[in-house]
């Protein structure tokens, strides 16, 4: 069966969350390495990293926190340059190519409302767990990803870099998948046995994809 449609996580698959995390340590009042080192620290023990706010402030809400932070005017935000460098021009060969595109993360709404006034001219689908009311690693967002792309599960390619978010539940929902080596949780997974065995390919940059997509459709002819 060969891949016909791409799907694109967000964080840390288009959006360098840097700067993001950063605000959020600002917010917290506690240095941004500290913030850094304590947020690996929980993704290596395999924990919610929203716990990560937990442990520098128990009882830490981080939907009131996002609201209180906009009624502050510091919403969250993400724009042109925290895209990575490889985005766009990977977007535009797998377009070349005809492949069906598409973004499906765990984002807020106004998030979501970010993504489409930068990629509504890019892609087929925009859609995030606030809109579809089921966040990753829930079964129920990886079948409403099957319901809105016009392909099988199998002709999907599911782009991410989290084992656990993104791989395995997209493997389960019948999904090919693309481990992208970057941001902290690809880093800390990447030499785990699910991390080597689950995704259909393991790349580096997003421009990988084009070239292992055509020598896999290639092969299943």
């Amino acid at each position: 069966m060969r891949i016909r449609a791409v799907v694109f996580d967000v964080g840390e698959c288009l959006v360098d969350e840097t700067r993001e995390y950063g605000t959020w340590a600002d917010w917290l009042g506690v240095p941004r390495h500290t913030f850094a080192a304590m947020f690996g620290a929980v993704i290596a023990q395999g924990r919610d990293y929203r716990e990560t706010f937990q442990e520098f402030r128990p009882g830490f809400d981080l939907y009131e926190q996002r609201e209180a932070r906009a009624a502050a005017g510091h919403p969250e935000h993400f724009g042109e340059d925290d895209l990575y460098p490889d985005v766009r021009p990977a977007l535009t060969q797998l377009r070349a190519d005809g492949l069906w595109l598409g973004i499906a993360g765990n984002q807020t709404t106004r998030a979501g409302g970010i993504l489409r006034e930068l990629f509504s001219d890019d892609v087929e689908l925009i859609g995030t767990s606030d809109d579809w009311g089921a966040s990753k690693p829930d079964p129920a967002f990886f079948h409403r990803v099957a319901e809105v792309v016009p392909f099988e599960p199998g002709e999907i390619l599911y782009v991410g870099d989290r084992v656990d978010n993104d791989l395995r539940p997209a493997v389960t929902a019948g999904m090919r998948t693309a481990l992208v080596h970057r941001g902290p949780w690809a880093t800390i997974q990447w030499h785990t046995e699910e991390a080597t065995k689950l995704p259909t390919f393991r790349v580096e940059s997003l421009a990988e994809l084009s070239g292992n997509i055509v020598q896999f459709n290639g092969r299943a002819r």
